[in-house]
Order: C-alpha cells, then structure tokens, then sequence
C-alpha cells in the first residue's frame, strides 16, 4: 500500500498525544504547570470520540458519495449500549438502593427489568451490542434504501428522519431508557472507579487506540479493490452498474462498516462524558458531523479528524466566552469553506504545499 504522509502524520501525533497525555495528568503533580487536569483529559477524550465519528462519515460520504445525515443514531445506540452496562453496575449504590432496577425505573414504579436489558450486566454482551445494534440498523435501512435506488438529498433527508423518530422514541419513559434524561451518575467499568484519574487516562489511551485503528482499517478499505470499486460507485454509478459491478451490495457495506465505526464511538463516548441521553440522536448532531468533514476535508479520513478536532475546540472555547456567537461563527466557517476552500482545509493545505515547491 502507498505511504500516506499526511496519514502517517496522524499517526505519529496521535501517538505522542497518547502517551504525552496520560502522563502529564497521571504522574505530573497538580502544582507543577505541565500538569493536566482530568478536565481537560476528558474533554480531548471527548474530541477524539468525535474524530471517530467523523472518520466514520468520511468514509461514507466522502469515498461513497452517501451524504448520510443520520450518523449520530448510530453513535447514540452505541452509546446506549454501554450506558446499558455502567447502569447495572451501579447495584446496590444507586439512589434507591434497589441491586437489579435502576433508579429511573424504581421512581417511574417499575415491577421488573425489561427483557432487553438481561445481558447487560456482562461487559462482553454489551460490547457485542455495541456492535451489533448499529450494524443491524445500518444494514437493514442499508438494504431497503440501496435495494429501492434512493440516493443524493432523498436519501439524506432520509437518514435524517430516521434519526429524528429514534430522538421521538428515545424521549419516552415507557422505552425503558430512561426518558429525557437518559442515563448518568455511572460509577465503574469493568471494577474500576470512573472517576479515578488512572481510568481516565486509560479511556483516554482506548479511545486514542480506537481512533488510529479505525483510521488504519477505514485507510485499508480505500486503498484495496472494492475500495476502487467505492470510489467509482461515488464518481458514476450507473457506468460501475453498466460494467456489472452490485452496486448496492459495496454501498451496503460501507455503510454498514461506517455504521459500527459510529457504535464504537458512541460507547467510548459515554464513559467519559458520563451521560448519554436522547439529545445525542438530535439531527443537528449529524449536521455537525458533516460540517467537520466538509471543513477538514472530505475524503481524506485525516482531514475529517482534523475538522473535528478544531471544530469542537472552537466550540467549547465560543460557547464559554461568547456563547450566543457560535452557531453564526459555525454557519460562517461552513459557508467560507464551501466556497473558497472546497476541498476543506488539508486539501488547501496540500494546495499550497504544491504550489510552494513549484
């Protein structure tokens, strides 16, 4: 496979940021000026669930042609999955005290737990939903969409209303996910207290982990022959039908793969949040994502990390200092992008690098 320089870039400063992280929060004392809070520990852990994401969509519009404006459900379902796990770990220690029932279900006089639920106190199973929750959803949309040819703004609006109804749905108490407020006040994974500062750092470094993998396998797909085939799906997909390629079954499987990518983000999300709640399925949610894209640079898969990243940092600094700003500034930054940086701003980047050693 050819090098990627701006890949391998990356990788190298999500390594260092891996390593350099930790430490400074675990090992540097609080006194020191190098030392970093657990804040700001979960805060960059937070950006880098959100360069998944981002990754995850990059993919699919980006190297596919699918604009999906439905990703953040499959990143919530995901993150449900897990927040199904941290809640039966809560036992006896909960407000109610009660071992089996949350406490949302002892307050809404529930008598039993669910049958979904069974399972969830298993760190396997719920990992296993993880995965499989959004892969099922992904693929049985997938295959009612691609099988009937919906594409271009059909099936983004599409997307986007199947996110709404799972926000609709999600929103009622007699779901058994707790309602409005979801879920939250979350206190071990797999025996370890979440607050602790040694399993923050440790999120921090799985997530990190996660993240350079999920680049390396979604670099992988693009690079190899049915990621050829993607990308003349993306570009002309009647003359890659004519040919006699399946047209739908490579979108459905891209989509699909994107689709767990999101899941896993959603769960590494939630742990160190610490709340997950029927918000994240908000469409605007999925919105942003394709704003990150769109600004770091559409299929580039680094770019849409970078987007992120820079994206969401803006964010919280705007939404501290100037809050009532930021959906202008972030309306502003997308209109300046798609008209004068169309390629987002690693292919600007990669332009100017051109132009500079001709």
């Amino acid at each position: 496979m050819r090098a990627d320089r701006g890949g391998n870039v990356f990788l190298g400063v999500l390594l260092a940021v891996a390593i350099l992280v930790p430490l400074l929060n675990v090992l540097v004392p609080e006194s020191s000026p190098f030392h970093m809070s657990g804040y700001t520990v979960t805060l960059l852990g937070k950006y880098l669930t959100y360069a998944m994401l981002a990754i995850a969509v990059d993919l699919v519009w980006g190297y596919c042609g699918i604009l999906s404006l439905g990703h953040a459900a499959f990143f919530a379902l995901g993150g449900y999955a897990m927040g199904m796990y941290l809640m039966r770990q809560i036992g006896t220690r909960g407000v109610y005290g009660d071992p089996v029932l949350p406490d949302f279900m002892v307050f809404l006089n529930w008598k039993e737990l669910p049958w979904f639920w069974h399972g969830f106190d298993h760190f396997g199973y719920a990992m296993l939903m993880v995965v499989l929750v959004p892969g099922l959803l992904a693929l049985v949309f997938g295959w009612f969409a691609f099988r009937s040819r919906v594409t271009g703004v059909y099936l983004s609006i599409i997307t986007q209303a199947l996110t709404y109804a799972l926000m609709l749905a999600f929103f009622r108490n007699d779901m058994g996910f707790g309602g409005n407020n979801g879920f939250t006040d979350f206190k071990e994974l797999l025996g370890f207290n979440l607050q602790a500062p040694g399993t923050r750092a440790a999120l921090f470094v799985c997530t990190a982990v996660a993240l350079g993998a999920s680049y390396l396998l979604c670099r992988y797909v693009v690079s190899s022959r049915a990621g050829r085939v993607v990308a003349a799906v993306r570009d002309a997909e009647n003359r890659a039908r004519f040919i006699g390629y399946k047209v739908e079954s490579y979108k459905l499987w891209v989509f699909v793969f994107s689709a767990v990518l999101a899941g896993i983000a959603g769960a590494l999300y939630v742990p160190q949040v610490g709340i997950i709640n029927p918000s994240e399925f908000s469409p605007v949610n999925s919105i942003e994502v394709v704003i990150w894209v769109a600004i770091g640079g559409r299929g580039t898969l680094y770019g849409a990390v970078a987007g992120a990243v820079l994206v969401n940092y803006a964010k919280t600094y705007f939404t501290a200092a100037l809050p009532s700003f930021w959906l202008y500034a972030l309306g502003a930054l997308f209109v300046l992008v798609t008209l004068f940086l169309p390629r987002g701003v690693v292919g600007a980047l990669g332009r100017w690098r051109s132009t500079v050693r001709a």
